[in-house]
Formats: structure tokens, sequence, C-alpha cells
């Protein structure tokens, strides 16, 4: 959503760097000095409470009175199956990688002066996952309320695993030529190399360990929640249309995100934030389990809606998805040929820096378009949910806020690139966000 430099950015948990950085030499090797305004007090805290936190917004969706955490549930919290799942998960994900189907493509610059490739088979990853898990199903292999009741247990095992590979890049970092090492000023250091990361495109092998993680591991395992989830409503004969609605309304999401993988590869988090502990455990624990937060709290306390009531959310969810994917192929299309016939009648703002700044189309409306489109979407799959809680409304506003602030860090970065093109910009488009408010 730029117009020149805005990022293509998904709902996820966003990297905390809060760094600036500059690059130095050493025997060879690529080494980025950053100056980081996290202390170790605030990392400790980050690490261990995600889990924590996590488990218990998940616990709060439950209607019984009994607390997981003094483990009086009945639920366990830790079980050596789980640990398998989220493991043989893992694998998976790592086999299917090395599929012989899907393009590569080229992304950012690496240090070796030659641009890095990434291998785009997520869709056919999240196919054939999504084919075990009910071939599995059909077959009476899995029962899916079973996985579900170790929900929490799954929540500590991904943790523990998300453990076990960021203590490996942080004993054995991986180096290559292409990747850069992180090196970090402050007295925090250790802490910030084991829990914000020390190189910045780790790889092992043929798999870049950041993109696995981001979207193997995080992206196709929210999928595969959601579709546990729905699973375990038919086992129970509680399915309803609001679980229904959130279930496809999430799964369309990831499947387009998937469809469109490379736009991964241009969000700032991947461009230029190292891979630690906190991205790791994000990936792990955070996309998978709390995005899925409103199936799983339809799941635990069903919200029945007439077909009608679900119309006005369908449209909703549908404009939403129409702003986002249309605004976004303007921008790119723009961004790859300005001189296009198709944007020949599109309103533009020349700037010093030699770029046109589109100032019509979608971005004539509000500056940040494919976010606004975002936001409805996100909104329209916990409507569903009722509004007896706060609980399933936490995804939404989060990503809301993320947004906000990510939109914010853009348009700083726009204005010190473009001057006064970009004030001139916000005068004929003064909304950032929302139409009308904000």
């Amino acid at each position: 959503m730029k117009i020149h430099n805005q990022e293509h950015q998904r709902n996820g948990f966003l990297h905390p760097a809060g760094h600036e950085s500059g690059e130095d030499a050493a025997d060879g090797k690529v080494v980025l000095q950053v100056d980081s305004k996290w202390n170790n007090i605030h990392l400790f805290l980050v690490c261990v409470s995600l889990g924590v936190t996590l488990v218990m917004l998940l616990d709060g969706c439950r209607s019984s009175d009994s607390w997981v955490l003094l483990g009086s549930s009945g639920l366990p919290i830790w079980d050596w199956t789980a640990v398998s799942v989220v493991l043989l998960f893992t694998g998976l994900q790592g086999v299917l990688y090395y599929l012989p189907v899907g393009q590569v493509t080229e992304g950012k610059m690496g240090f070796n002066g030659k641009r890095l490739k990434y291998k785009l088979n997520g869709l056919y990853a999240f196919l054939v996952s999504v084919v075990l898990l009910l071939g599995l199903w059909f077959c009476g292999v899995l029962r899916a309320s079973g996985v579900t009741d170790r929900l929490f247990a799954l929540v500590t095992a991904g943790m523990s695993v998300a453990l076990m590979l960021s203590l490996a890049l942080y004993l054995c970092p991986v180096t290559t030529h292409s990747s850069a090492h992180v090196y970090y000023h402050n007295t925090a250091k250790p802490l910030l190399n084991f829990a914000l990361g020390q190189n910045l495109d780790p790889r092992l092998g043929e798999i870049d360990v950041k993109q696995f993680v981001m979207v193997r591991i995080g992206f196709i395992g929210w999928a595969l929640m959601d579709l546990n989830y729905l699973l375990s409503a038919v086992e129970m004969n509680s399915l309803s249309v609001s679980l229904l609605l959130v279930t496809v309304f999430q799964l369309i999401y990831i499947l387009d995100f998937l469809i469109d993988e490379a736009s991964v590869l241009t969000t700032k988090e991947f461009t230029e934030e190292p891979i630690g502990f906190i991205m790791i455990l994000g990936e792990f624990i955070w996309i998978p389990f709390f995005s899925s937060l409103p199936v799983y709290f339809l799941l635990q306390r069903p919200n029945h809606i007439h077909v009608l009531s679900a119309v006005p959310i369908c449209l909703m969810f549908g404009i939403g998805f129409l702003i986002y994917y249309l605004s976004n192929e303007q921008k790119d299309g723009f961004r790859r040929n300005p001189n296009d016939p198709a944007y020949a009648s599109l309103r533009t703002i020349q700037s010093p820096s030699g770029h046109s700044l589109l100032a019509s189309g979608w971005f004539g409306w509000v500056r940040h378009p494919n976010y606004f489109g975002d936001i409805l979407m996100m909104f329209a799959w916990c409507f569903p949910c009722g509004f007896t809680s706060v609980l399933p409304y936490l995804p939404a506003l989060q990503c809301f806020n993320l947004l906000r602030r990510r939109a914010s860090e853009i348009e700083d970065s726009c204005l010190k690139k473009h001057g006064n093109a970009w004030q001139e910009y916000c005068r004929r488009v003064p909304y950032k966000l929302l139409p009308y408010v904000y």
C-alpha cells in the first residue's frame, strides 16, 4: 500500500525488533551492528509470558470454572503424544518443502551480492497436509476431538519444540555467504542473540528457516487447527452456521496467502529482522492457536445464528476481501509498470525521488486500503461469535493495532523518501485506515 514503499502485511506475530543497523565486514563475514532498545527484563517477560497468556486465553473460552493452569480441569498441559504430534507436523512440513512442484523465485539481495532464492510450494504443502488430515479422520485413525482435548498440551509442546529449534540456532548458528550475522551493542546481548536472533537469513540445506516457520508452521498450522475444530464439532454433533462461517472465512484468507506466498518475502520482519526465539515461538503457538481463537470459542460456546443473519456477515467479509485483493493488485501493478494503459486515468503526484505516488483509485479513497480490507475481513469472522465475550475479538483487535502501527511506520518512511510529495498526498487523502474515521 504504498503507494511506493508499503508492505503487504498479513495477520501475524510481529518480531519485536526496534533497532537501527549498519554493516561491517570482518574476516569475510558480514556483520550487522544493531542498537536494540530491548533489555533483559523485557525480553525475559515476553519469552515467559507469551505461552502462559495464550493458555489463559484458550482456557477462558471454556465454560468450565476450573483453571487448567492449576491442574484442576482434567485436561493435560503436558503430554508426550502432543509432543509427537508437533514434531511429526514439523518434520512433515520439512519434507514437503522439497516437493518438486511450485516456482522458485528471487527475493531480497543477499550479502554475497546475489538475490536469495525461495521455493514457493506452500500451497501444495497445505493441500497435502489437509488431505492427510482428512484421510486419517475418515479412516478412523484420527479422532479430532481427541486432538482438541490435548489443546493445552499442544501449546506447551509447541513451546518446547520452538525452544529446541531456537537453542539449536543459538548454539550452532547457521552461517551462509548470503546471510549476515547480527551483533548487538548493549548489555543484553546474550539474551538478545537468543530471543531476537543472531542471523538474518539462516538456511538448513535448501530450507530458509524464516520462510519455513512463517509460512509452513504458522499459516499451515493455523489452517489445520481450524479444520480440527470443525471436525471436532462434527464428531460432537454441534456444528453450527457460526462455526462453519468463521472456519471458511479463515481458510479463504489462509488459502489466498499461500497462493500469493511471495508476498511474505517483502514484509519488514522477513527482510530486515533476524530470527530468534520470539519469532519462532510466535509461529509455533501464536499464529496457529491465537489466530484460530474465534473457532475454538465457538466450539466451546456455540452461538447459533439464523441463516439470514449470516448474509450481512458474508457481505462484510466479501467486501473486505475485494478491497484487500484489488488494492494490492493496483499497487503491485502500478509499481511494476506505471506506464501501463490500465493506470492512465489515475492521478499521480510526482516525487523528488523520481517515483510517482498514486493519488486516486483505491489509494485516493484511503491511504492504506488493503489494511482496511484486512480489518473488515477479521472482524467479519468475529461477529458470528456474538457479543458475550471479548475473547474471540482479541485476534482482530491485535491485528488492528499492528496494522495501525505498521501504517505509521510506513508513512514516516514515505515522508523521508518523498518529502513534500508525501505531504501533498496526505492532504488530498486525509484518512489513514478507516474512511471518514481515522
